[in-house]
């Protein structure tokens, strides 16, 4: 299966920014892509740099404007596409949530993010919700979402850093884990520093494909967006990328540009893959029951 993932720098003109958005899925259906991931929040600037109760004004219903928008762009490019949307799910509940939409443009599913961090520029408890642990339709909230190009392990951001959420996906049956991503450096460190974290983020998604026996879709942003204090930012490292089962880095993007990183994968080496390396086999699910626990001592 060929998928595509799209890297771009955002501005604050949201329209600007879906035509920039349309154009790179376009150009990635071109070339053959039958799977299309959009990164985080991806239809302004990462907003959550302050807090300002101005910015829920941005938010939107579940089917809405974008759902509908990218709804009939999937359909008439007959692709499974990837979105991710500041929801408003009712009058102060707000979730970052994705929305992936069928080749016939119907939303196949969503999944609210689940891990939401909160550090400085990055104050994402002040506009998001958790997405809910036991959703109203019984099931986990780590729960793959199903489309005709196969299961989709979706989660967001901050959930990369979390074994047990890929995990979950994996056992509920996921056939790919995708990240959209919103991460980057803050301009004052220095460049070890920078390259350390970089690092770490890679390594992190790549062992949960190894760990899973999993592709990995990952797309980031791009460019630098200026805190709205004035002071500071958020330099967004990009590198998005694709890895194997095994972990291998498939394809990559680099720190800037926008960007459409198209890469075929091999949908039935998992199988291969989890034959040699059995982990799901060898888990000794008896001896978990702490994993439940906040800190163990």
């Amino acid at each position: 299966m060929r998928v595509a993932v799209i890297q771009q720098s955002n501005s604050a003109d949201l329209e600007a920014n879906q035509q920039k958005s349309e154009k790179l899925i376009r150009e990635a259906a071109s070339q053959g892509a039958e799977l299309v991931l959009l990164q985080e929040l991806h239809r302004g600037l990462y907003f959550c740099q302050t807090e300002d109760t101005d910015v829920f004004d941005q938010a939107e219903t579940i089917p809405g404007p974008s759902s509908e928008r990218f709804g009939k762009l999937a359909k008439e490019l007959a692709i499974v596409l990837v979105t991710s949307l500041f929801e408003k799910r009712a009058a102060g509940l707000y979730h970052n949530t994705s929305v992936v939409l069928e080749k016939d443009g119907s939303i196949a599913g969503q999944y609210r993010k689940m891990h939401i961090p909160d550090d400085p520029g990055f104050y994402e408890k002040f506009f998001f919700t958790p997405g809910d642990a036991e959703r109203l339709d019984g099931e986990n909230g780590f729960t793959p979402i199903d489309t005709s190009v196969g299961r989709l392990g979706v989660l967001v951001c901050w959930d990369q850093w979390y074994p047990e959420a890929a995990r979950l996906m994996a056992l509920a049956g996921a056939e790919l884990l995708l990240y959209p991503t919103a991460i980057g450096w803050d301009p004052a460190d220095d460049e070890d520093e920078k390259q350390r974290q970089l690092n770490a983020w890679i390594t992190i998604q790549r062992a949960h494909g190894v760990a899973n026996g999993l592709p990995v879709l990952v797309a980031n942003r791009t460019g630098f967006e200026a805190s709205p204090t004035g002071e500071g930012g958020i330099q967004f490292w990009g590198n998005s990328f694709v890895a194997g089962p095994q972990g291998e880095i498939l394809g990559q993007t680099g720190v800037d540009g926008d960007q459409v990183l198209l890469i075929d994968i091999d949908m039935a080496r998992t199988e291969r893959v989890r034959r040699i390396w059995p982990y799901l086999r060898d888990r000794r699910i008896d001896a978990y029951a702490d994993l439940t626990k906040r800190f163990r001592r």
